[in-house]
C-alpha cells in the first residue's frame, strides 16, 4: 500500500486535535521522562490521564495512578481491570529499557552477546509491551477511534540497518514491531476503527538516552516536552489504514 508523507497527511486531514479524537488515555511508564511528559501533554489537552509506574502514585494532580510492573503478567491484568469501568481511548506504553540496572549496555560486537542480559532486553521492551496489548487492547472502543501506541526506535528497522551492533536492543524492538503489525491485524477484526502503531520519538534527552549523547549533532536531542508535543500530534494524525506501522516524531514511515 502506498503511503502518503507526513506534509500529505497533513494536507489530507489537517491539523486535528488530540483532544478532537481522544478522550481517555492510559500511559505505561509514566515515571520515565518520556512518559511523564506525554502525561503532562495530555492533560494540557484536557485529556483524562491514567498514569501507570511502579509506585503507582502519579506525578500530577492531573492524572489517576495505577501499579504495573512490564515483568509481572498479574500487576498489569489487575491495572486493566481498574481501569474497565472507566476505559482509556488512547493507550501509550512508553516503557522500555537500553541499559539494563547492572550497566550492561548496548552490544558493539556479536562477541558480547550475553544470553541473561538479551533476555532481560526483550522481556522490557517485546514481552511487556505484548503482555500490556494482551489485557488492555480488549479496553479500547469498537464504535468510535481508539489508539494502541508503543515507543520503538527506529534502529528496529531491518531495511534501514546500516551499522550492526546493539544486537539485543535492535532486535527486540524489532520483535516489537513485528507484534505491532500482528495485534493491528488481530483488531481490524474486531475494532474496525482502532489503530495500533509502533512510535519513534527520536533522540530524546532522558536516562535512557544520557550515555549516548556524546557528539550528537544540533538539535538531534530534544527535551521530553517537546518530544511529547511531537508525538501527539503524530498520533492526532494516524488512520486505520495506518495500523501496524511505525512511525517517527515527524509522522513519516519507518521502513520494516
Amino acid at each position: 500500500m502506498k503511503r502518503e508523507p507526513a506534509d500529505v497527511l497533513v494536507a489530507l486531514y489537517g491539523r486535528m486535535e488530540i483532544n478532537e479524537r481522544f478522550s481517555r488515555a492510559a500511559v505505561f511508564g509514566a515515571s520515565g521522562g518520556i512518559g511523564g511528559a506525554l502525561c503532562e501533554a495530555f492533560a494540557e489537552k484536557g485529556i483524562s490521564v491514567w498514569a501507570g509506574s511502579r509506585s503507582g502514585e502519579p506525578d500530577t494532580d492531573t492524572s489517576r495512578g495505577f501499579k504495573f510492573d512490564l515483568e509481572d503478567e498479574d500487576s498489569i491484568a489487575s491495572a486493566a481491570r481498574i481501569m474497565a469501568d472507566d476505559p482509556p481511548d488512547l493507550i501509550v506504553v512508553a516503557s522500555g529499557v537500553l541499559t539494563l540496572a547492572d550497566g550492561n549496555g548496548p552490544e558493539r560486537s556479536f562477541k558480547q552477546i550475553d544470553a541473561n542480559a538479551m533476555e532481560e532486553v526483550f522481556r522490557l521492551n517485546s514481552i511487556g509491551p505484548a503482555l500490556i496489548a494482551k489485557h488492555m487492547l480488549p479496553l479500547l472502543p469498537r464504535d468510535r477511534d481508539g489508539l494502541f501506541a508503543a515507543l520503538s526506535a527506529r534502529v528496529g528497522s531491518i531495511s534501514d540497518n546500516r551499522l550492526g551492533g546493539w544486537h539485543s536492543y535492535r532486535a527486540s524492538k524489532t520483535a516489537l514491531n513485528m507484534l505491532i503489525r500482528n495485534f493491528a491485524i488481530e483488531m481490524k477484526r474486531t475494532h474496525k476503527r482502532a489503530v495500533v502503531a509502533a512510535l519513534h520519538p527520536g533522540t530524546v534527552d532522558t536516562s535512557l538516552s544520557e550515555p549516548f549523547q556524546t557528539n550528537l549533532p544540533d538539535g538531534q536531542l530534544i527535551e521530553p516536552p517537546e518530544a511529547a508535543r511531537n508525538l501527539l500530534n503524530v498520533m492526532a494524525r494516524l488512520r486505520p489504514s495506518d495500523s501496524g506501522d511505525a512511525f517517527d516524531w515527524k509522522g513519516d514511515p519507518i521502513p520494516a
